[in-house]
């Protein structure tokens, strides 16, 4: 964090060429305040962009999509055009759903070290973690996934539509990391997503100067982008 607060990309944000509308969606045992200054950096560069009402990012998944569902409709309808969805680690995957669920709704994802192709491709600690988050559920703390989230019925749709077909004309970017050390990186390879590198932690893409960078990109106008001829000199594009 301290690198970005003297990035002069953070204290001096680019103007956007067109303004966005952008919903942030955190990660897992994460809340809103998780995205705090990538959210208020694209603010200062001329986006509008809405939190996702999480205090920590714990519920069964379904129940999770469908309230995001509802919290981007309404966003939606107040800025008169539909959004862009930038998710981190778990919150990325519900960004591809929320696509392949609402087209109408979303323009675009950016997902930042999301296990989109396989969720539960994690380190042993987050299988502990998660173990723990779903006793308390199964336990019947409200709020909270069960472990019938993993193997019951109730997350069966989110299921499909995380490995659905993927809109065709819905911008689809995946960052992810070889050094991530919290998700194998191969799992954020999604087949749909224009995959880019970066040198980060897994908790440090939220705060990371190039990581902001291709979230910007990802969000200027098409015509612009093919403007470009040489992407951000940190990322690399793989095939």
């Amino acid at each position: 964090m301290r690198a970005l607060l003297r990035d002069d990309r953070f204290r001096d944000p680019p103007e956007a060429p067109e303004s966005r509308a952008v919903m942030l969606i955190p990660g897992f045992l994460t809340g809103d305040q998780s995205l705090g200054l990538l959210g208020s950096w694209l603010k200062r560069s001329g986006h509008r962009t809405r939190r996702a009402g999480m205090r920590f990012n714990v519920d069964c998944s379904e129940a999770a999509v469908r309230r995001l569902e509802r919290c981007l409709e309404r966003f939606c309808q107040e800025q008169g055009e539909s959004a862009f969805v930038v998710g981190q680690s778990r919150g990325g995957t519900f960004a591809r759903v929320l696509a392949v669920r609402r087209p109408d709704l979303v323009r675009g994802i950016v997902t930042l070290g999301s296990p989109t192709v396989d969720p539960l491709a994690v380190h042993p600690l987050v299988w502990v973690q998660g173990a723990a988050v779903a006793t308390l559920g199964s336990l019947g703390v409200p709020g909270i996934a069960s472990h019938a989230c993993v193997t019951g019925s109730c997350c069966g749709q989110f299921v499909d539509d995380l490995r659905g077909e993927f809109p065709a004309k819905t911008r689809f970017v995946a960052v992810y990391s070889r050094s991530d050390g919290i998700v194998d990186w191969r799992a954020c390879l999604d087949p749909a997503a224009r995959h880019v590198e970066v040198d980060s932690t897994h908790c440090g893409m939220s705060v990371h100067g190039e990581v902001f960078d291709v979230v910007a990109r990802a969000l200027r106008p098409r015509l612009a982008l093919k403007r470009e001829s040489v992407p951000p000199a940190a990322a690399r594009k793989v095939a």
